[in-house]
């Protein structure tokens, strides 16, 4: 899409020359600072205030080491993240009020990165040849907060080049030469860093995500116009190996709040590029890239809910800017109204304060800026479509009214377990309730060492029996591309959604399933069904389906367990609803399950319940169902 439509000679005549672009007006351009809305600029102002006179901590060795010894990648991150943090601040300070009251601990907070062996995180040391361990200052390699860092110090000189020169011109030979040794030097060369995809392959979000910090690094910072040239158009070919290999109905597998950092990050690389060559490089009109913008309302179960497969969290306020302007480039109303909607949640309209986010996106910050007026005056509305299929990554979504939370949501997922931050999940599904969750998928704990090593499937939120799946003779999914969803069907209509698949494969043989058709149907303003037919090789002993709920559970009269309402946390509360099932066929057991990690806390409280549904006399063949209503429903029906 991008490198065979603008080759390198048809680049070379249209690429804005490093001293003549303008990407944004520097802190020097009072004319445009000045403007902003009063409140943002005092509320930066007082946010970095208190990084006046900081000391910048230390990263020692032994807290690098940590994720090497013990696994923990927390309390470095923590560490490294709130330098960026805290430079971040100080800069949106310093071009807000414009004298000169911040330059200085500007200078120190550079310093200090630039004193760091590794501008990266100990999760991520190991594409180095050495592996995990100290970084080898004699093998830069680049994941993603090198290029993270990249990207800040790029912005921070391109702001504040004249008040960093005024403090000593090293400052900006420091910056130089740090760049180009960590960062453009390396990725111009190299061609071995898995996340560009050489040779041609499936990336995940590391992809655009890295490529946008190279891609402002090397437009603001590379002096030599034929290496730019260069570095330009190896990345439009990196992004190449991101696109042409992105599901055509734009879903994201990885989930809405890695779509963040994936279509979002392809984003900042289509804007930089469209404002570096003066509008000529624009594939706004590809119906590719419109749908993998459109894909992050689509993913939206009620406020704050988004629907979470894969390692997202159910809970997220995604980039009001940023959506707002992908809805503007692609012409999509709804869109621009979620990011006014997104924007609301934040607080921005009241606040006025801009958020750069855990780990310092100046770039996103500052681009922004000049639309806020409009995203701020625009009508507020989360999209909320009724009927959502995605063939390629085989996710529904449907809910009882369009544009509406009230009554019930389902959203389901065939795809196969080899998706990126894939967890063993296929014909997983999830239940909410006037926008509260009833099932739910519950997301994944922090990471750890483990999380991205052999070990990955030892963790009890990657496997399948902790999803709402069944488990045949003790056995659940396995991972890898072979374990997949077959025979994918979706209707949707007026009354019904529904959506049929057979889950079989997604089992190693030693589960015995010859075949396992799963239905998942939504009764408009009835209930949620789930309907297993079943053939096995032979009898099996024992077949259970899982239900995880955050729900306080009661059993009721028989073929009846009751889903209480329980708070979450001071603001919120589950839904509540009734499972029906078949008495005479199925006992059922309930298990607590303690929440004990702080990332699942926040959503989930201290607990959830494993729900399980076990066949009191098993077959080698039969059926099974399970009917869902709300409370509303519930009460009708009494």
């Amino acid at each position: 899409m991008l490198s065979e439509t603008y080759p390198v000679e048809a680049l070379k005549n249209s690429l804005v020359p490093r001293t003549s672009w303008r990407p944004v007006p520097t802190a020097a351009d009072r004319g445009f600072w000045n403007v902003l809305p009063p409140g943002m600029r005092q509320g930066c102002s007082e946010h970095a205030e208190k990084r006046l006179g900081q000391t910048w901590p230390p990263l020692p060795a032994t807290l690098f080491l940590e994720f090497a010894r013990n696994g923990n990648r927390t309390r470095y991150e923590r560490e490294s993240f709130a330098r960026r943090d805290a430079l971040c601040e100080l800069v949106l300070a310093e071009c807000m009020e414009g004298n000169n009251r911040f330059v200085d601990d500007i200078v120190n907070g550079i310093w200090a990165i630039c004193e760091e062996t590794f501008w990266g995180i100990p999760a991520h040391v190991s594409a180095q040849e050495a592996g995990v361990g100290l970084p080898d200052i004699e093998e830069p390699v680049v994941p993603l907060f090198v290029g993270e860092t990249a990207g800040l110090l790029a912005w921070t000189l391109y702001l504040l080049g004249p008040q960093l020169d005024a403090v000593s011109p090293l400052i900006r030979t420091r910056l130089h030469l740090e760049m180009d040794r960590r960062v453009l030097t390396p990725c111009l060369e190299r061609d071995d860093f898995g996340w560009m995809g050489f040779p041609r392959r499936r990336v995940n979000n590391w992809n655009p995500w890295l490529n946008s910090n190279w891609l402002t690094a090397t437009l603001l910072m590379e002096r030599d116009e034929e290496r730019r040239l260069a570095a330009v158009a190896k990345i439009m070919r990196s992004l190449d190996n991101f696109i042409d290999h992105y599901p055509a109905d734009g879903g994201c597998d990885e989930g809405p709040s890695y779509w963040g950092r994936a279509g979002a990050s392809l984003f900042d690389c289509l804007e930089l590029l469209h404002s570096a060559t003066e509008g000529v490089v624009d594939v706004y009109d590809k119906p590719l890239i419109q749908n993998i913008g459109r894909y992050i309302y689509k993913a939206q179960i009620s406020g704050r809910y988004f629907v979470n497969f894969a390692d997202a969290p159910a809970r997220l306020i995604p980039a009001a800017s940023i959506i707002f302007r992908y809805g503007a480039r692609i012409d999509d109303p709804r869109m621009m109204a979620m990011g006014a909607w997104a924007a609301r949640e934040q607080g921005i309209a009241k606040r006025e304060v801009p958020r750069a986010g855990r780990i310092g996106s100046l770039g996103r910050e500052l681009a922004a800026l000049p639309s806020l007026g409009e995203l701020l005056t625009t009508e507020a509305a989360a999209p909320l479509p009724r009927d959502v299929w995605l063939p390629d990554i085989q996710v529904m979504t449907a809910r009882d009214v369009e544009g509406s939370a009230a009554g019930l949501f389902l959203a389901a997922k065939g795809g196969h377990n080899a998706e990126s931050h894939n967890h063993n999940d296929v014909g997983n599904f999830i239940v909410y309730a006037d926008g509260k969750p009833l099932i739910i998928d519950v997301g994944v704990e922090t990471y750890t060492r483990r999380t991205f090593s052999p070990e990955r499937y030892d963790i009890w939120t990657m496997q399948s029996a902790f999803h709402n799946l069944p488990t045949v003779n003790g056995v659940m999914q396995r991972e890898g591309r072979d374990f997949a969803a077959r025979e994918v069907e979706h209707t949707a209509d007026e009354r019904t959604a529904r959506v049929v698949l057979d889950i079989a494969a997604a089992y190693p043989p030693e589960a015995g399933i010859e075949a396992w058709k799963r239905s998942l149907k939504l009764k408009r303003g009835e209930c949620v069904e789930i309907t297993d037919e079943y053939a096995l090789t032979q009898t099996a002993e024992g077949v259970e389906l899982s239900l995880l709920t955050p729900c306080e559970v009661r059993m009721g009269d028989p073929g009846t367990v009751l889903l209480e309402e329980v708070d979450l946390d001071a603001e919120r509360t589950s839904a509540s609803g009734v499972i029906d099932y078949e008495a005479d066929r199925l006992s059922v057991a309930v298990e607590k399950i303690p929440i004990v990690d702080d990332k699942l806390r926040v959503v989930w409280g201290d607990c959830i319940h494993r729900l399980v549904f076990q066949v009191e006399t098993p077959t080698q063949s039969g059926s099974l169902t399970l009917r869902i209503r709300d409370h509303v429903q519930n009460h009708r029906a009494v």
